[in-house]
């Protein structure tokens, strides 16, 4: 059962809780990201998000470091890129992560997209006797829809699908089978990389409340069950903007108005 906790700072998934609002360091590198990182976890974000294909992880393990924050009390993703889904690829590709974020184990590790060539019970089955080394915590996928979701939910315990998600692109089917299967939905390019900004109905919202377009965006994501959000933000004033969103509500209508309004407007496609 998926419980979520008062201040909706957190969620439970399959026993474990985790922050609801995460940081992204897709296109941080160099010391931009290892100071992102450690700006982030002061400003208070537990749940940090990575993958190999960002070639970052370095960065990312060295800011993680350098903030401080006991390891334990932090949520901590990275993701496999398909050319190394075979499963003996797929446990060099872990343990080289490992030793790149300078870690004993990864709270998540999910298969980053689907591809021709997954075998999918081997990549998971991988996956599995990782967690039952306890190299990593739990495992998940991204980007995984339909069909293929569904598999890997019937093969393993799958923890989140990682997929764009915001305003302009909601997925209520995907939300709706997250609580009833007990897995977490994360909301990649939650602020549709910018474009919230422009958005009128965003707009006004946001002035009735005195927030920004974008912590508009991140509070009708948290206000759904199940989903968390992990934005990207290379200054420190939009980290700790986005990161306050839990001291003002919206009301059901106008979380009614951001949701009617028109969706399938995709930001991100690896094999264009």
């Amino acid at each position: 059962m998926t419980t979520i906790d008062a201040s909706m700072r957190s969620v439970e998934i399959q026993g474990t809780t985790v922050p609801r609002l995460g940081f992204g360091t897709w296109q941080l590198r160099g010391r931009d990201c290892v100071e992102a990182v450690r700006d982030a976890l002061e400003i208070g974000y537990r749940h940090i998000d990575t993958a190999r294909i960002y070639r970052n992880e370095t960065e990312v393990g060295r800011g993680l470091a350098a903030s401080g924050v006991d390891r334990a009390d932090i949520f901590l993703t990275t993701k496999i890129w398909p050319g190394d889904f075979e499963r003996a690829r797929l446990r060099a590709a872990t343990e080289d992560s490992l030793r790149s974020l300078a870690t004993e184990y990864i709270d998540l590790l999910l298969l980053h997209w689907p591809s021709d060539d997954l075998v999918l019970e081997d990549a998971l089955g991988a996956m599995v006797a990782l967690r039952d080394e306890g190299k990593i915590r739990h495992l998940g996928v991204s980007n995984f829809f339909d069909g293929l979701l569904r598999q890997a939910l019937d093969l393993a315990p799958v923890f989140t699908d990682q997929v764009e998600l915001h305003p302009h692109l909601g997925r209520p089917k995907l939300v709706e089978l997250a609580l009833e299967r007990d897995f977490m939905v994360t909301a990649y390019s939650p602020l549709a990389q910018g474009k919230v900004a422009r958005d009128g109905t965003l707009r006004e919202i946001a002035e009735a409340h005195g927030n920004s377009t974008g912590q508009v965006a991140l509070r009708w994501l948290l206000d759904q069950p199940n989903v968390s959000a992990i934005p990207k933000a290379s200054s420190h004033e939009h980290r700790a903007e986005n990161f306050e969103v839990f001291d003002f509500d919206l009301t059901a209508e106008e979380r009614a108005r951001i949701g009617a309004r028109p969706e399938d407007r995709r930001r991100t496609d690896p094999w264009a």
